[in-house]
């Protein structure tokens, strides 16, 4: 029998057959690789010879196959396009507004129709939305509610910016929903980025209708400058011309300003009496002036930069004086907080805030804080701002950009005697044969700076309670074996740096004293050591203080009728950075800073302190306000 595999699969015993399949001898055992080659080449000529055979022998045959092979193909294709009807399109919109809503609402993404209303109102506010969207069906209600308020000065539309067959979508690429862009005639888009609450939307939108603010008279200009945002006046004398030169350029750096910061940082007002716009030394129409508290005012410089919205928002952006801050975190992943409190000590007040309200009085009181804390100088223009914002008469205003002297006197300190209190501690263990007698001392020191400075009076019961609370949590520190050295040691009782207390003590046997059980028989035999003891602990020098800041409420100081921490900003390396937050939207932050989560009242006012690891709180009971303000930014009590 021959070897399996050693032919082709056709028969047939003549010598050509037998050289086509081979590619060799006939009767060969096996094939090289070109004798397979050569094979198969064998094998399909015969097919098609045998094809061509049978095509001309029976043609029908032949269209069949070809009509079997167009079907199966006509099959496949048609099945495969069966496969991608599986997924089901998207489902025409519908309205996302209601009909009774005064939202516009072009719910088919109609961005042509929406540029075309534009054209005809003075203010537009458009509202795009994803109708899937969590924050966009959350901030529907508050739309509704701040377009109620305005639907006859402001057109308010509403775009889905999602359907794919809409032009918004098309021209469109938001990467987040919902976006909030308003339009003042041929200027914008300015776009909100604040919360998504109708009292904050409504207040952005008014901010926009109206950018410049009128001041017709001397106490509207006080309270534009008391103000602790930083404010931008221009001169125009509408006498002459219902236009004047320069007004409609400096009109357009208000809405450039809200464009580049949405907060609205700098306001803008417009004085048209000249009397009144040389209190602030403006003299010729047309001119500009920034307003700082603490430096030297600045009058537009047309002689070095060009006119332009852009420069007047540039030049009063980059010379600001900011008192404090109002942060708006996100609510997501954010660096915000972290960034600030890298800068340094940072005070945290929570208030509930309404954006629409017309007067707020506790955020008058934060300010006049704020002035007195950086008033380092004693600036004349800022204590009449402070009497403005006291409501105090004062009389007719001269100006209000005098020139700042030259030099002035440091700040001088004088350091009040200290109040004493013996203390003794606790006893050890049973076997020891020590005990400690401690002179603790609370020493305080006050700004002079005026003749009127009249220091706080000494041995506050407030206080010596705070000390000794903290003196206790500290006590083992004192725990020695018998030494005749006195050790002494500085903590402070708050977050000033004015304001501590001494520890002065003295390891004693108590082989010194009888003890017969009684407490005062300790604290009686060791009399010939206080004075020692007393000494020690005010002469020791407030320069050198080894203190130990920790977490505990301030007792209040009761009797005290105010405080004066004038320019303390500039008397120590602690200085305060002030934020604001609005507690109705943020109460959650408070709580993780230490507020309470059931307070009747949302106020909270904290210090956070990250290089010294120290976090000091406002006791909850007390009201925020002026007197508690400087209680948590432990500045010095002064008259």
């Amino acid at each position: 029998m021959s070897e399996c595999g050693g032919r082709g699969g056709g028969g047939g015993n003549n010598s050509e057959d037998a050289e086509d399949e081979g590619g060799g001898p006939k009767g060969s055992g096996s094939l090289s690789p070109a004798g397979a080659a050569a094979s198969l080449e064998g094998r399909i000529r015969r097919g098609l010879r045998g094809a061509s055979l049978m095509a001309r022998q029976r043609p029908e045959l032949l269209c069949g196959a070809v009509a079997l092979g167009c079907a199966l193909l006509f099959a496949l294709k048609f099945t495969c396009s069966r496969a991608k009807d599986v997924i089901i399109p998207a489902k025409p919109p519908v309205s996302f507004f209601s009909s009774r809503s005064p939202v516009l609402d072009l719910f088919q993404g109609q961005l042509d129709y929406a540029d075309h209303v534009r054209q005809d109102s003075e203010v537009v506010v458009l509202f795009f939305y994803a109708p899937w969207c969590g924050q966009s069906i959350a901030a529907r209600a508050e739309i509704e509610q701040a377009a109620s308020r305005l639907s006859d000065q402001v057109l308010f539309v509403a775009i889905n910016c999602w359907w794919n067959q809409g032009k918004c979508r098309k021209q469109k690429h938001f990467f987040y929903f919902p976006v909030i862009h308003l339009y003042h005639r041929s200027f914008g888009p300015i776009e909100y980025k604040g919360p998504m609450s109708a009292v904050y939307i409504e207040k952005f939108v008014r901010r926009a209708m109206k950018p410049l603010l009128y001041i017709p008279s001397q106490s509207a200009l006080l309270d534009f400058l008391s103000s602790y945002e930083p404010g931008v006046l221009g001169y125009f004398e509408f006498s002459g011309s219902p236009q004047p030169p320069g007004y409609l350029t400096f009109f357009t750096s208000a809405l450039h300003s809200l464009k580049k910061d949405y907060l609205g940082t700098v306001r803008f007002g417009v004085i048209t009496d000249k009397h009144l716009a040389r209190l602030v030394s403006l003299v010729h129409s047309g001119s500009v002036y920034l307003h700082r508290h603490f430096n030297t005012s600045l009058v537009f410089p047309r002689e070095v930069m060009n006119f332009t919205a852009e420069n007047i928002y540039k030049w009063a952006s980059e010379n600001q004086e900011t008192l404090f801050r109002w942060l708006q975190p996100h609510g997501g992943k954010s660096l915000l907080l972290n960034n600030e409190l890298k800068k340094g000590p940072a005070l945290f007040l929570f208030i509930p805030f309404d954006p629409l309200a017309e007067r707020h009085p506790l955020l008058d009181e934060i300010t006049e804080v704020a002035l007195e804390y950086n008033n380092c100088h004693g600036d004349q223009v800022v204590e009449r701002l402070l009497q403005h914002l006291r409501r105090v008469e004062a009389p007719v205003l001269q100006s209000l950009a005098p020139e700042l002297p030259a030099s002035l006197p440091d700040t001088q300190l004088m350091a009040a005697s200290p109040c004493c209190n013996t203390v003794v501690l606790p006893q050890g263990p049973a076997l020891s044969r020590t005990h400690n007698v401690c002179e603790l001392c609370v020493n305080q020191t006050v700004g002079g700076t005026r003749p009127s400075s009249v220091s706080v009076p000494q041995c506050s019961f407030f206080e010596m309670a705070a000390a000794l609370d903290s003196f206790y949590l500290k006590e083992q520190t004192f725990y020695h074996v018998v030494s005749g050295s006195i050790e002494c040691s500085n903590f402070l009782t708050s977050y000033s740096p004015f304001s501590y207390y001494t520890a002065c003590c003295r390891t004693i046997s108590r082989g010194m004293a009888s003890f017969t059980g009684s407490e005062q028989n300790v604290l009686t035999a060791p009399a010939i050591e206080f004075s020692s003891l007393e000494k020690s602990c005010e002469a020791t020098a407030p320069s050198s203080i080894p203190h130990i800041e920790e977490n505990r409420y301030r007792f209040p100081q009761v009797g005290l009728t105010s405080t004066a921490f004038t320019g303390l900003s500039c008397r120590t390396n602690k200085t305060l950075n002030i934020y604001l937050l609005d507690s109705n939207l943020f109460w959650l932050y408070a709580e993780r800073l230490g507020a309470p989560s059931s307070a009747p009242v949302k106020e909270f006012a904290t210090i956070v302190d990250v290089k010294e690891e120290s976090h000091y709180i406002l006791d909850p009971k007390q009201a925020l306000m002026k007197f508690t303000l400087g209680t948590v930014g432990g500045l010095p009590s002064s008259a």
